[in-house]
């Protein structure tokens, strides 16, 4: 097990309940309720898109792209560095009444935007992620650790990108709500390329004997950089062209990170290799990006290679495997895991590209992608709420 995600002498935590382990470690809650919510909102969405379903403050495809966004993913963002951040810090993150008032304020925002409060959902939305980055960087700041401050500003921008989002939908601001939406979507992308470019080559020798997975730090920090100037690009409403070279840029050396890190050697271990697929998948969006600002294919489809490949692909991956070590079980993905896996890519395949190959069947893609996507994280919700909300196998804390 990695370094990274394993938690070194964490001090005892006393559960609110004796035996019901959920508020140990910040994974626990955010886990289970990303899970539970990417299924059931989906499934909502899905109902909204065939025209059963309406909502009074957030409608269509801009609630979807909010709750995508700033609810299910940003769930597992914290809950990954609230779990990451006390090893690297050696110093206490949310856990008890703390860390379920988080998790009540995460809720509040997934309740609000289905009412007409919109100036509510604003705040409260905006709040959760302000509320994680003071919590992660109290820990930070008090351990000095220097390395990991940029994780509490790109918090801080999810928060701004939150209430702007908000200030246009209500009228305050003259700016689409898509615009937030995309500049999100790239801050988004840079907290998966920098957390899957420490975690993926690391994972990949640890758990594939003789796969010498590697990095250059010239390729790196070209990656690294192509992506963090989007959010800047799309901030100011650059010209198009340069979205074109900066994406193109970012497809060919996210697509050389990749290979270095020795995907094929991984097939036989589906812990590992869930997160080589779903890394596949950034490459994939930026090169859709680039034909995107050149007109050559519809915005959803980079969108949706973002979200629900990588991202989704990347989650999925994560969550299993985090899940497991800070239980105290086995780093081996069951039948269970394989078939959350699958269900994940499987929709990103069907959503990507049965509209781009077949236009006109943008509707069964959609709906076909949204049963996928539901049924493979309920069955991880389902899977792993026992395994979420018990104490450690092996009687440690945490």
């Amino acid at each position: 097990m990695s370094s990274l995600l394993q938690i070194e002498q964490p001090e005892r935590l006393s559960s609110l309940v004796p035996g019901f382990a959920l508020w140990h470690l910040g994974f626990r809650p955010f886990y289970l309720l990303a899970s539970g919510f990417a299924a059931l909102s989906i499934g909502l969405w899905a109902l909204q898109f065939a025209g059963v379903l309406g909502h009074p403050y957030l409608q269509g495809s801009i609630w979807h792209a909010h709750e995508m966004l700033f609810g299910f993913a940003l769930a597992v963002v914290v809950g990954f560095l609230f779990t990451a951040g006390r090893n690297w810090s050696n110093q206490p993150t949310p856990t008890g009444i703390p860390l379920a008032f988080l998790a009540l304020l995460w809720i509040a925002g997934r309740v609000l935007v289905l009412t007409p409060w919109g100036w509510v959902a604003a705040i409260v939305n905006s709040a959760f992620p302000l509320a994680a980055a003071v919590a992660l960087g109290i820990a930070l700041i008090a351990a000095r650790n220097r390395r990991n401050y940029f994780f509490v500003g790109l918090l801080l921008l999810m928060s701004a990108a939150t209430l702007l989002f908000h200030m246009g939908q209500l009228g305050v601001l003259r700016l689409a709500p898509v615009v937030s939406i995309r500049i999100a979507l790239d801050l988004l992308l840079f907290i998966v390329v920098v957390m899957a470019g420490r975690v993926i080559p690391t994972f990949t020798n640890n758990g594939v004997r003789g796969a010498h997975a590697t990095r250059r730090p010239a390729l790196e920090n070209l990656a690294l950089f192509s992506v963090l100037l989007l959010p800047l690009v799309d901030t100011l409403r650059l010209p198009e062209v340069l979205v074109i070279a900066l994406a193109g840029i970012g497809a060919a050396a996210h697509f050389s990170r990749w290979l270095l890190w020795q995907p094929w050697k991984t097939l036989r271990v589906p812990l590992v290799w869930i997160l080589h697929a779903a890394y596949f998948w950034v490459p994939l969006h930026l090169l859709m990006r680039a034909l995107e600002a050149g007109a050559a294919v519809a915005s959803s489809l980079s969108t949706h290679a973002l979200t629900v490949g990588a991202v989704g692909g990347l989650i999925i991956g994560m969550m299993t495997r985090t899940a497991r070590g800070h239980t105290g079980r086995p780093l081996r993905a069951n039948r269970s895991d394989i078939a959350c896996y699958l269900l994940i890519l499987s929709a990103a395949v069907v959503r990507v590209f049965v509209p781009w190959v077949a236009p006109q069947e943008a509707t069964v893609a959609v709906l076909g992608s949204a049963a996928l996507w539901s049924t493979g994280f309920a069955t991880y919700a389902v899977t792993y709420w026992p395994v979420l909300t018990r104490p450690r196998v092996d009687g440690k804390p945490g």
